[in-house]
């Protein structure tokens, strides 16, 4: 699976790594996702989040609950 981010939707993207002689090379910039635990009280138990380090601070600034039911509601399972 790559490397995306279930809460803000952040996937890779795509430039260039320029070396000393300003030779181009393609590369790939991706999102810092980690795999994270919420424990959401209206459901009584725990789901697993592949959310990057701004979607951390998404849920703490939202909460997990509002979060969910977003994922939930673009049909996303949980």
């Amino acid at each position: 699976m790559s490397r995306h981010c279930q809460v803000t939707g952040r996937v890779p993207t795509f430039g260039h790594q320029v070396s000393h002689s300003q030779r181009r090379t393609s590369r790939r910039f991706d999102p810092n996702v980690q795999q994270r635990r919420y424990w959401v009280p209206s459901l009584g138990r725990t789901v697993r989040l592949r959310v990057s380090t701004k979607g951390m601070r998404v849920v703490d600034r939202r909460g997990i609950e509002a979060v969910v039911a977003e994922i939930r509601a673009r049909g996303e399972r949980v």
